[in-house]
């Protein structure tokens, strides 16, 4: 079982430590592709910065991003698992699971700049979000729909996918008919009846707890029906989700909460 989750705005800084080494990377074919994002990245945030925070999104009060990402290349590195940092990962606890020495290979989490990485992965604090068209590279979607597809269905095989993420991380590598996407639905009562919407908040949150649930059972369901028998061992509200546009695509699935 693979578990993909997103990445986060919100990211440590790992100091004085070595930088990060592309080859080290899980799916290290990828290192070209990464090169490429990194280097137009450095490129960018070297020039006028009002430009560079157009590109990235970016407001006048984030303009200290553009200084770390010019520094890319020989910045600090530290797990991922260390690096990332908000509302999925704190509940998540990536770091206290690596403490305890759980294995966690089989996370995957995708990212703008790095493709694809596991927890232990090392890299620096950056700012690079999925939804970017970079100088001289373009869509940083669209060069990871092209530079994933073979490395990452190779990776994976025919193990059971549980897909966490958002969705313009869902869009750069679309697992088969072997997974499941997973919506969080919060229920509350309103006006005498029970309402159930998606919240932003519960959704991460939620997908945190499941996510650490799922690697500290230890267990690796091998079909969706087998996840959905554990998730419900583990205290979770599953129902079945919305139709699949097709057969070959992953179960939906919903998470049903009324409260953290």
């Amino acid at each position: 079982m693979f578990i993909f989750i997103p990445p986060s705005e919100s990211k440590a800084f790992p100091g004085d430590a070595a930088p990060t080494e592309l080859g080290s990377l899980v799916l290290p074919e990828l290192a070209e592709t990464r090169l490429a994002l990194r280097d137009s990245l450095i490129r960018l945030c070297g020039g006028p910065a009002q430009d560079a925070l157009g590109v990235l999104g970016l407001s006048a009060g984030q303009a200290g991003e553009l200084a770390h990402n010019q520094v890319l290349a020989r910045a600090g590195a530290a797990a991922a698992a260390d690096v990332y940092a908000g509302v999925l990962y704190d509940p998540f606890g990536l770091p206290a699971l690596r403490g305890r020495g759980l294995a966690l290979d089989h996370v995957l989490i995708f990212s703008g700049l790095w493709g694809v990485l596991r927890p232990g992965d090392r890299i620096p604090h950056y700012r690079c979000s999925a939804g970017v068209k970079l100088p001289g590279v373009g869509s940083v979607s669209a060069a990871w729909r092209k530079a994933l597809r073979e490395p990452l269905a190779a990776h994976v095989g025919d193990e059971l996918v549980v897909d966490l993420r958002s969705g313009a991380y869902a869009a750069h590598w679309q697992p088969g008919a072997n997974a499941v996407s997973v919506r969080v639905l919060q229920e509350y009562q309103a006006g005498g009846r029970t309402v159930r919407k998606v919240i932003s908040h519960f959704n991460k949150a939620t997908k945190g707890r499941l996510a650490r649930a799922l690697v500290e059972s230890g267990q690796h369901p091998a079909k969706p029906e087998e996840f959905v028998d554990l998730v419900r061992d583990l205290g979770f509200t599953v129902e079945p989700g919305p139709e699949p546009a097709k057969a070959s695509s992953p179960t939906p699935l919903d998470i049903v909460v009324s409260e953290l």
